[in-house]
Protein backbone atom coordinates (compact mmCIF):
# COMPACT_ATOMS: atom_id res chain seq x y z
CA UNK A 1 0.00 0.00 0.00
CA UNK A 2 1.14 3.30 -1.15
CA UNK A 3 2.25 5.76 1.90
CA UNK A 4 -0.04 8.46 0.58
CA UNK A 5 -2.91 5.78 1.11
CA UNK A 6 -2.46 4.72 4.15
CA UNK A 7 -1.96 8.32 5.20
CA UNK A 8 -5.37 9.33 3.56
CA UNK A 9 -7.08 6.47 4.95
CA UNK A 10 -5.94 6.95 8.25
CA UNK A 11 -6.57 10.77 8.27
CA UNK A 12 -10.34 9.78 7.34
CA UNK A 13 -10.41 7.07 9.92
CA UNK A 14 -9.71 9.63 12.87
CA UNK A 15 -12.43 12.01 11.58
CA UNK A 16 -10.40 14.41 9.87
CA UNK A 17 -11.88 16.22 7.60
CA UNK A 18 -9.56 17.78 5.50
CA UNK A 19 -10.08 21.87 4.75
CA UNK A 20 -10.44 21.58 0.82
CA UNK A 21 -13.49 18.72 1.31
CA UNK A 22 -15.51 21.08 3.60
CA UNK A 23 -14.99 23.47 1.42
CA UNK A 24 -16.83 21.87 -1.43
CA UNK A 25 -19.50 20.37 0.59
CA UNK A 26 -20.51 23.90 1.56
CA UNK A 27 -20.20 24.99 -1.70
CA UNK A 28 -22.15 22.03 -2.84
CA UNK A 29 -24.95 23.05 -0.28
CA UNK A 30 -24.63 26.92 -1.08
CA UNK A 31 -25.29 25.48 -4.76
CA UNK A 32 -28.06 23.19 -3.92
CA UNK A 33 -29.98 26.11 -2.10
CA UNK A 34 -29.69 28.08 -4.91
CA UNK A 35 -30.76 25.92 -7.84
CA UNK A 36 -34.12 24.84 -5.12
CA UNK A 37 -34.75 28.77 -4.95
CA UNK A 38 -35.24 28.66 -8.73
CA UNK A 39 -37.44 25.57 -8.65
CA UNK A 40 -41.10 26.78 -9.55
CA UNK A 41 -43.52 27.80 -12.10
CA UNK A 42 -43.19 31.61 -13.64
CA UNK A 43 -45.27 33.99 -15.88
CA UNK A 44 -43.28 36.73 -17.70
CA UNK A 45 -43.58 40.62 -16.49
CA UNK A 46 -41.97 41.97 -19.09
CA UNK A 47 -38.94 41.16 -21.60
CA UNK A 48 -36.69 44.58 -22.53
CA UNK A 49 -34.02 44.74 -25.12
CA UNK A 50 -31.28 47.02 -25.10
CA UNK A 51 -29.39 48.33 -28.35
CA UNK A 52 -26.22 49.24 -28.67
CA UNK A 53 -26.84 52.93 -27.72
CA UNK A 54 -28.61 51.92 -24.23
CA UNK A 55 -32.43 52.65 -25.71
CA UNK A 56 -34.93 50.33 -24.32
CA UNK A 57 -37.40 48.16 -26.46
CA UNK A 58 -40.28 46.53 -24.59
CA UNK A 59 -40.70 43.52 -26.10
CA UNK A 60 -44.70 42.73 -25.51
CA UNK A 61 -44.89 38.97 -25.05
CA UNK A 62 -46.49 36.51 -22.77
CA UNK A 63 -44.30 33.86 -21.98
CA UNK A 64 -44.02 30.74 -19.27
CA UNK A 65 -40.70 29.28 -17.60
CA UNK A 66 -40.16 26.03 -14.85
CA UNK A 67 -37.81 24.74 -13.48
CA UNK A 68 -38.20 21.77 -11.70
CA UNK A 69 -36.15 20.04 -8.53
CA UNK A 70 -34.33 16.89 -10.66
CA UNK A 71 -33.00 19.96 -12.30
CA UNK A 72 -35.03 20.23 -15.96
CA UNK A 73 -36.07 23.82 -16.72
CA UNK A 74 -38.37 24.52 -20.21
CA UNK A 75 -39.28 28.42 -21.32
CA UNK A 76 -41.76 29.38 -24.20
CA UNK A 77 -42.98 33.09 -25.12
CA UNK A 78 -44.54 34.16 -27.95
CA UNK A 79 -45.56 37.87 -28.83
CA UNK A 80 -48.79 38.93 -27.27
CA UNK A 81 -49.72 40.21 -31.40
CA UNK A 82 -49.50 36.96 -32.58
CA UNK A 83 -52.16 35.18 -32.71
CA UNK A 84 -54.18 38.60 -34.35
CA UNK A 85 -51.25 38.59 -37.22
CA UNK A 86 -52.72 37.36 -40.93
CA UNK A 87 -51.31 33.96 -42.15
CA UNK A 88 -47.96 33.63 -44.15
CA UNK A 89 -48.52 33.31 -47.24
CA UNK A 90 -49.13 29.84 -48.53
CA UNK A 91 -50.21 28.92 -44.83
CA UNK A 92 -46.45 28.25 -43.44
CA UNK A 93 -46.59 29.08 -39.48
CA UNK A 94 -45.22 32.16 -38.19
CA UNK A 95 -42.34 31.46 -36.11
CA UNK A 96 -41.50 33.92 -33.79
CA UNK A 97 -40.89 33.42 -30.13
CA UNK A 98 -38.75 31.20 -28.12
CA UNK A 99 -39.31 27.80 -27.12
CA UNK A 100 -36.81 25.63 -25.64
CA UNK A 101 -36.54 22.81 -22.81
CA UNK A 102 -33.41 20.86 -21.00
CA UNK A 103 -31.39 20.91 -17.66
CA UNK A 104 -30.34 23.87 -16.06
CA UNK A 105 -27.46 24.60 -13.24
CA UNK A 106 -26.05 27.21 -11.47
CA UNK A 107 -22.71 29.34 -10.90
CA UNK A 108 -23.13 31.02 -7.52
CA UNK A 109 -19.92 32.90 -7.59
CA UNK A 110 -20.72 34.16 -10.79
CA UNK A 111 -24.37 35.17 -10.52
CA UNK A 112 -25.23 33.02 -13.56
CA UNK A 113 -28.10 30.44 -14.46
CA UNK A 114 -26.85 28.05 -17.52
CA UNK A 115 -29.73 26.35 -19.98
CA UNK A 116 -28.21 23.58 -21.28
CA UNK A 117 -30.82 23.17 -24.26
CA UNK A 118 -32.29 19.51 -25.05
CA UNK A 119 -34.76 20.77 -27.48
CA UNK A 120 -35.68 23.61 -28.90
CA UNK A 121 -38.40 23.94 -32.05
CA UNK A 122 -38.11 27.62 -32.91
CA UNK A 123 -34.23 27.67 -32.59
CA UNK A 124 -33.00 23.91 -33.19
CA UNK A 125 -29.29 25.58 -33.67
CA UNK A 126 -29.50 25.98 -29.74
CA UNK A 127 -30.01 22.13 -29.12
CA UNK A 128 -26.64 21.18 -27.48
CA UNK A 129 -26.03 24.98 -26.19
CA UNK A 130 -25.42 26.35 -22.88
CA UNK A 131 -27.07 29.56 -22.80
CA UNK A 132 -26.10 31.86 -19.88
CA UNK A 133 -28.43 33.92 -17.97
CA UNK A 134 -27.12 36.40 -15.21
CA UNK A 135 -29.78 36.12 -12.78
CA UNK A 136 -31.31 38.17 -9.69
CA UNK A 137 -34.17 36.19 -7.13
CA UNK A 138 -36.29 38.17 -4.74
CA UNK A 139 -39.12 36.53 -3.11
CA UNK A 140 -41.54 35.84 -5.48
CA UNK A 141 -39.50 37.37 -8.26
CA UNK A 142 -36.73 36.31 -10.57
CA UNK A 143 -34.68 38.28 -13.24
CA UNK A 144 -32.86 36.63 -16.41
CA UNK A 145 -30.19 39.20 -18.21
CA UNK A 146 -28.38 37.99 -21.16
CA UNK A 147 -25.16 39.50 -22.11
CA UNK A 148 -23.56 39.53 -25.35
CA UNK A 149 -19.78 38.40 -25.50
CA UNK A 150 -18.31 42.04 -23.92
CA UNK A 151 -20.56 41.55 -20.80
CA UNK A 152 -23.53 43.98 -21.75
CA UNK A 153 -26.89 43.43 -20.51
CA UNK A 154 -28.74 43.21 -24.25
CA UNK A 155 -31.91 42.47 -22.38
CA UNK A 156 -33.89 41.76 -19.54
CA UNK A 157 -37.03 39.07 -18.63
CA UNK A 158 -38.72 39.92 -15.37
CA UNK A 159 -40.67 36.74 -14.20
CA UNK A 160 -43.29 36.12 -11.50
CA UNK A 161 -43.84 33.02 -9.17
CA UNK A 162 -46.61 31.09 -9.99
CA UNK A 163 -46.29 28.94 -7.15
Amino acid sequence: MKYSTIVATTILAMGFIPETLMITSAQDDTIAAVKQQFVGNYELVSFQSFDSNGAVTDNPYVARIMYDRQGNMAANGMPLDLPDRPAEANGRRQREGFAYFGSFDVNVDEGYVVHRVVGSPMAPQWVGQELVRHYEINSDTLKLSLKNDAGRVTGTLTWRRLD
